[in-house]
């Protein structure tokens, strides 16, 4: 993989549901494209403290709890409605109720780069029910998209949050990276 001066460009999005298996591992399902990424906000969570000394900070420590987010898009699909916001069809249109079950997912996209593009996945979000809103046209049609909020939370099992392509990454593992949720392991550099 190549060195990238700078990044700009969000496409690619896919997202994976998944379930937890008895042992805590993660099983994640084929993912889904979700067209129209328009813009996508990470923003880190967890506390800093530190410990006042000799007239100054002693020492620091910063916790990752993850990040929390918004993706905006064109229009939110019909299945990302039913497999992650648990709204269910019902006279063909969609019923959210108060007791639905919505779905974990690990969400994966690319950031293009001035020579090729950085590919993430962060393993464990929770997307929240999107706001609606909807404004009068004036004298030109302006065009909004739908945000998505969520929160990208370690694992249980292993504490991973987040992955993403590097000059290292084998080019077959770069090239199938949306094929599947590409998983934490040591892989051996060619």
């Amino acid at each position: 993989m190549s060195k990238n001066k700078v990044l700009y460009g969000l496409t690619n999005v896919h997202y994976a549901t998944y379930s937890r298996e008895e042992d805590g591992t993660y099983k994640y399902d084929e993912p889904v494209r979700v067209e129209g990424a328009v813009s996508l906000t990470m923003s880190p969570t967890g506390d800093s403290n530190n410990f006042y000394a000799d007239n100054g900070i002693f020492f620091s420590r910063n916790s990752n709890t993850g990040y929390e987010g918004t993706l905006t898009i064109a229009m939110i699909t019909d299945k990302f409605r039913t497999d992650v916001l648990g709204e269910k069809m019902v006279n063909g249109g969609f019923l959210e109720t108060s007791d639905a079950k919505g779905k974990d997912i690990a969400l994966m996209f690319e950031i293009d780069g001035d020579i090729e593009a950085t590919r993430f996945v962060y393993y464990d979000c929770t997307v929240a029910r999107p706001n609606q809103t909807a404004n009068t046209t004036g004298e030109s049609i302006e065009i909004e998209g739908q945000e998505l909020t969520f929160t990208a939370k370690p694992r249980i099992n292993d504490k991973a949050i987040r992955w993403n392509t590097g000059e290292a990454t084998p080019e077959e593992m770069y090239n199938d990276f949306f094929k599947a949720v590409i998983e934490p392991v040591e892989v051996e550099a060619a």
